[in-house]
């Protein structure tokens, strides 16, 4: 899941993009409305984590901007603005869900897997598909009840073909979601991942749709 991180406190945003980053998020931190619009308009981004108290405009108004251009676009609102009528606020503009500084990471990270599995084909945490187990919580994946070691790519791009299941992902759709902005990206590094997935899986777990992509069956 690639998500915008509108905020423009640096030390919080670095600390945001690390927790993020560790829970398999791929996130691109941008401080201005102005840069927020130019992600949105060009399609870099599947949710939103959205400051209100922007330098250049209101971060309401830059919701609202959003909403005439990207209406589906998941958006979290998180901001020192706590009151009851702030949230209505923000809620009524279009925002997904609301939470106020300070905050805990952890809650964070919950409400976007809420947003992501209201995305996605996954109803829970825990996504099995016949012998395959995913825990998205706890970032561990069972076959046969035995837990497979994996690399941080490799547990990311299982997680997108598994909570996408029954959904074709072309390599350039999972290449979006592995690599942030400005990061070195082989021409071949989703087959090579999906090679080394391959070698720990049951076979065909993964299938191969010549010329369009890959997907993961809702039935294994």
């Amino acid at each position: 899941m690639r998500i915008l991180l509108v905020e423009d406190d640096a030390q919080l945003a670095k600390a945001l993009h690390q927790s993020l980053r560790a829970e398999g998020f791929i996130a691109n931190q941008v401080c201005t409305a102005k840069d927020a619009q130019l992600s949105v308009q060009t399609k870099q981004c599947e949710m939103i984590i959205l400051d209100l108290g922007l330098p250049d405009m209101d971060g309401l108004v830059l919701l609202k901007n959003i909403r005439k251009t990207s209406p589906a676009i998941p958006v979290l609102i998180l901001t020192a603005r706590d009151t009851i009528d702030d949230r209505i606020k923000g809620l009524d503009q279009g925002a997904d869900d609301y939470l106020c500084k300070p905050f805990d990471v952890n809650e964070l990270i919950a409400r976007l897997r809420v947003i992501e599995r209201r995305l996605g084909t996954a109803s829970t945490s825990i996504i099995t598909i016949k012998n395959v187990s995913l825990d998205v919580a706890a970032h561990k994946l069972t076959v046969d009840e035995h837990e497979i070691d994996l690399s941080r790519k490799e547990f990311m791009l299982i997680r997108i073909l598994v909570e996408q299941a029954g959904r074709i992902q072309s390599r350039e759709q999972l290449e979006s979601k592995l690599y942030e902005w400005g990061e070195e990206v082989a021409s071949n590094a989703v087959e090579v991942h999906i090679h080394h997935l391959r070698k720990k899986l049951p076979k065909d777990f993964i299938k191969t749709i010549r010329g369009v992509g890959y997907s993961v069956s809702k039935g294994g």
